[in-house]
């Protein structure tokens, strides 16, 4: 039986669509220059700061000051971050949606920039769903942190066994595990679906 379990989402990735290649394959033309910037420039290590606190502007500069050739691309991840963020994932929403429809607990788990994220909450109506929303940026902690899960599961009220968390990145997926959440890594809806279903949450 369902029950009491609860549902606790990522969302880029599993229902917003971000993704800095949507804009700077159109910035940058040349393949090579393109693959090093979001690698090596703006990659995940830089993203991931920002995610857990680090003031964006903040950020931005010093990393224009540190890599000045790259001053230009790096000042439009800044001013036009929204057109990283394509849309939402129908077909995951829909499943959120049928979640919501049997009155099942929701709440979502997220790596976000404190300063982009009131754009998402306003695009996205499936934000009203949720009876919580757990903001990495916020919060000064960032997934795959034990302590950001930790943080969650006392605001949110969670008991790690009875939660299925859901993300699209292993890394995250292990550390929830290993806190005891019943944690799916996300490959696409067809198999989220099915996990769903195998846990009794969705016929």
């Amino acid at each position: 039986m369902a029950g009491d379990q609860a549902v606790l989402f990522d969302l880029g990735g599993v229902l917003i669509d971000w993704n800095p290649r949507h804009l700077f394959s159109q910035v940058i033309a040349d393949p090579a220059r393109l693959e090093h910037f979001l690698d090596e420039v703006c990659g995940a290590r830089w993203n991931w700061a920002i995610d857990a606190g680090k003031p964006f502007l903040e950020a931005v500069r010093e990393r224009q000051a540190e890599r000045p050739e790259y001053a230009e691309e790096i000042g439009i991840w800044y001013d036009r971050w929204e057109d990283m963020m394509t849309g939402d994932l129908p077909e995951t929403v829909a499943i959120l949606g049928e979640l919501n429809a049997r009155a099942t607990p929701l709440f979502a788990l997220t790596n976000w920039y404190r300063e982009t994220f009131p754009i998402a909450r306003a695009r996205f109506g499936f934000m009203g769903w949720f009876r919580d929303i757990v903001v990495s940026g916020v919060e000064g902690l960032a997934k795959p942190d034990p302590a950001f899960f930790r943080l969650a599961a006392d605001r949110c009220g969670l008991a790690p066994e009875r939660t299925v968390f859901i993300d699209d990145v292993q890394a995250n997926v292990d550390s929830a595990r290993a806190l005891g959440f019943d944690a799916v890594r996300f490959t696409g809806a067809g198999p989220l679906r099915a996990e769903l279903e195998a846990r009794g949450l969705l016929d």
